[in-house]
């Protein structure tokens, strides 16, 4: 069975109501416990157990975590870099995103198509430690060719949940 779109993107699973209640809830409270969940997905525990374990089979689920305040655990400083390589062969490719992937202060890395190649969401205690990274670590790395940072003013919004059926 072809799982792909005519783009090549994976094409989406079909769920029911029950498994997009299921992932909502989810979403909004990863540490539901199963019955809790299953009373509002309209479920037995039994059943809605399997679901979840399904769902994550799926790999719609991709995991479990606790939202953090980055501010008030010393990462105040939130910087967008727009990175350039001056090659974009697949293994140049690759070593820059396995480079990205031991960089702490990185939290999102994104390939993208345009005027620059990748677009990295970082964070630092401060400015020193920021500029630090940028300019012996992003811009030092093997086959970078440009960096364009922006430091963030203030976080407007930050969503990490899917819109399900909330558009």
């Amino acid at each position: 069975m072809n799982d792909k779109n005519e783009r090549g993107l994976k094409a989406p699973l079909k769920l029911d109501r029950t498994d997009l209640k299921i992932l909502r809830q989810l979403q909004v409270d990863g540490r539901i416990t199963n019955v809790e969940l299953a009373r509002r997905a309209g479920l037995s525990p039994a059943p809605c157990l399997r679901r979840v374990r399904a769902l994550e089979e799926a790999g719609l689920i991709q995991g479990y975590r606790a939202t953090l305040d980055a501010t008030r655990l010393g990462y105040g400083i939130v910087l967008f870099a727009l990175v350039g390589l001056a090659s974009q062969a697949e293994t140049e490719l690759k070593a820059f995103e396995q480079l990205v992937r031991r960089w702490p202060l990185v939290r999102e890395c994104h390939a993208l198509s345009g005027d620059a190649d990748y677009l990295l969401t970082c964070v630092a205690p401060d400015l020193e430690t920021a500029q630090h990274f940028v300019i012996a670590e992003l811009t030092a790395a093997p086959n970078v060719q440009s960096v364009r940072t922006m430091l963030t003013l203030k976080t407007v919004k930050s969503e990490p949940r899917v819109p399900l059926g909330e558009h």
